[in-house]
């Protein structure tokens, strides 16, 4: 039941947004979501299970995020470099994520690797020992996929970012490209490990929090534009 299994997700989120994980029980998830103890057992088979799930979704769903920015191709000026365009795509990819990563917890441990005690286990940690399963309740299948760590993010990041630019990218400079990429992917992961300070860019008229976002985009801005600066024959590139 597709409408259910969101619904508890968004039940089980919400409860992480006023409580440490460890406090968050499933009789109140699934009670917010309107449907049995036995549905949410059912459906996730234990409580790690709906954590892997939770996991799972945040991180997709940020995915989903950098491939939709990515492909958001506004008017470039005229004067515009193709290779400066196709880093403002990636800048906005970037930015994208600083702004998850920010609102979001799951997906800033997932990209770190740094999950705090408010949070589920990381993923492949192992458990405290096994719980007594309800009746009827299944069991969470053993081979599932791994979930992602910070590596696999970055490469996602990677290979969303080469496969939206490249149509109109020449053969001969794809490496050249995905080189570019990956070096876009890892800086902008540097940057949500340690944030710049609101002194790295140009100062800012706000609060101190809106002076930190505005010199961690600025910043990551500079570094992604930095690495296609770099890359070679730019002005070979066809305009999109």
């Amino acid at each position: 039941m597709p409408a259910a299994r969101e619904s508890l997700l968004d039940a089980a989120y919400k409860a992480l947004t006023t409580r440490a994980w460890a406090a968050v029980r499933m009789v109140d998830v699934a009670a917010a979501a309107g449907v049995s103890r036995q549905t949410l057992y059912n459906e996730f088979g234990s409580k790690e299970g709906l954590a892997r799930a939770l996991v799972s979704r945040e991180t997709e769903r940020y995915l989903q995020g950098v491939e939709r920015v990515l492909r958001q191709t506004g008017p470039a000026p005229e004067a515009a470099a193709p290779r400066d365009a196709a880093a403002g795509r990636v800048v906005a990819a970037a930015a994208w994520t600083l702004r998850t990563a920010r609102a979001n917890p799951l997906v800033r441990a997932a990209l770190t690797g740094c999950w705090s005690e408010r949070l589920p286990p990381p993923p492949g940690a192992p458990q405290r020992g096994p719980r007594p399963r309800l009746p009827g309740q299944r069991a969470v299948p053993s081979a599932e996929r791994p979930l992602p760590g910070p590596g696999e993010l970055v490469g996602r990041f990677c290979d969303r970012a080469v496969a939206a630019l490249e149509p109109d990218w020449p053969q001969e400079e794809l490496p050249a490209l995905g080189a570019a990429c990956e070096t876009a992917a890892r800086l902008t992961l540097s940057c949500v490990v340690a944030p710049a300070g609101p002194g790295a860019g140009p100062s800012a008229v706000g609060s101190p929090a809106q002076a930190r976002r505005e010199a961690e985009t600025d910043a990551v801005s500079r570094l992604v534009r930095g690495a296609f600066a770099r890359l070679p024959g730019g002005e070979a590139v066809r305009p999109g």
